[in-house]
């Protein structure tokens, strides 16, 4: 999979651009400030409909505007034209320029691999990110996924809501209840079962992949849910013992809503243990896994976003990296030196050189 060209019309610093890329390696050189980044997150948000940034798209669009376009030509099998129309409160997407009424029709049809240093919130943060940043990636394989989780939201939230009408009231029927539970835990099923799929397909590969970076093993990510081993029946039992709790609450308590992903070192929690450097060699043996599942099965090659991963790692780590990635594989790297970029590495690239002003110089690096 490949982006060939990409058109941004108002967005971020961009009034209006296109960048032909190389299906090989594209490096985006400039300092701080230019818009690299921006580039990159204009694929992502291609891809994905969403910032890997911001979660408000008023802060995509150029200031001197109300709307935003991304637009870009990617090969697959064929060739399709994406495009994306951002606007104050909405946005709009097409598929050679048809509509598509649903955004869960519409992701996983471009597959991205992003590594850029927020990325270790995958390991740092709170459950409730971890989710998070798990469901985007699990979208990518399965738009099924995105369905299930889309109509599984919808269903907690009539549930809390009756929940707290429910907290007013000194006698209750439980049929409505009931009824939302047992449609709660038939798609709860759904999304554990995608969720543990996936994550026993990255587990294939992460521990390999971070010893080939590291000379270090015992690397795993550990799914936890409380639906595990869980019959229908069973939740059921759970979620009716918790119902005067969730009334009291107001919310639902027990669910797939409240899993976490947690990645385990040598049987020891991972952030407790390793430290920073090597916290970011298991993101990128993570995301490493990630590129084996899609070619192995989705049968597809993603496209490889390094949003300054050269001022995040040592050379030897790059170098490591580099010869783990598969050489048909798009890639976009973006950094403020290319100095730290070694021969090897440049072969084979076009450079994209940000100056002031928005204006870019092209060189092609043989």
């Amino acid at each position: 999979m490949q982006i060939l060209q990409l058109k941004l019309i108002n967005f971020r610093n961009y009034k209006q651009i296109i960048f032909n890329f190389s299906p090989k390696k594209n490096i985006i050189l400039g300092n701080n400030g230019l818009g690299k980044t921006n580039i990159v997150e204009a694929i992502y948000y291609l891809a994905l409909t969403k910032s890997f940034r911001v979660n408000n798209n008023l802060f995509l669009i150029n200031n001197e505007s109300n709307y935003s376009i991304i637009e870009g030509d990617i090969k697959d099998k064929i060739t399709n034209n994406y495009k994306i129309i951002i606007e104050n409160k909405n946005k709009r997407v097409f598929i050679n320029n048809n509509q598509i009424q649903k955004l869960s029709d519409y992701i996983s049809k471009v597959n991205i691999i992003n590594f850029n240093p927020e990325d270790l919130k995958l390991i740092k943060d709170s459950p409730s990110i971890h989710r998070q940043l798990i469901n985007i990636e699990i979208s990518q394989f399965d738009n099924i996924y995105l369905k299930n989780l889309s109509i599984y939201n919808k269903i907690l939230k009539q549930r809390n809501s009756y929940l707290k009408n429910l907290s007013f009231k000194k006698n209750y029927n439980c049929e409505y209840l009931n009824i939302l539970t047992e449609k709660l835990i038939d798609y709860g099923i759904n999304i554990y079962n995608l969720r543990k799929l996936y994550i026993e397909n990255i587990n294939k590969y992460l521990n390999s992949n971070f010893k080939k970076i590291t000379s270090k093993e015992g690397l795993i990510l550990k799914y936890i849910s409380n639906y595990e081993n869980l019959t229908k029946e069973e939740l059921m039992k759970k979620y009716k013992n918790l119902y005067q709790s969730d009334i009291n609450y107001g919310k639902t308590n027990y669910g797939v809503h409240l899993d976490d992903f947690v990645f385990y070192y040598q049987n020891v929690i991972a952030k407790n243990y390793l430290s920073e450097g090597e916290q970011k060699n298991v993101v990128i043996a993570f995301k490493l896994a990630e590129i084996n599942i899609f070619i192995d099965i989705k049968k597809t090659i993603p496209i490889l976003i390094l949003d300054d991963l050269f001022s995040e790692l040592d050379i030897n780590k790059i170098n490591k990296i580099f010869k783990l990635l598969k050489k048909n594989l798009q890639i976009f790297i973006t950094t403020t030196d290319i100095n730290n970029i070694n021969d090897k590495t440049l072969q084979n690239s076009k450079i994209f050189k940000l100056k002031k002003n928005n204006s870019i110089k092209e060189i092609i690096y043989e």
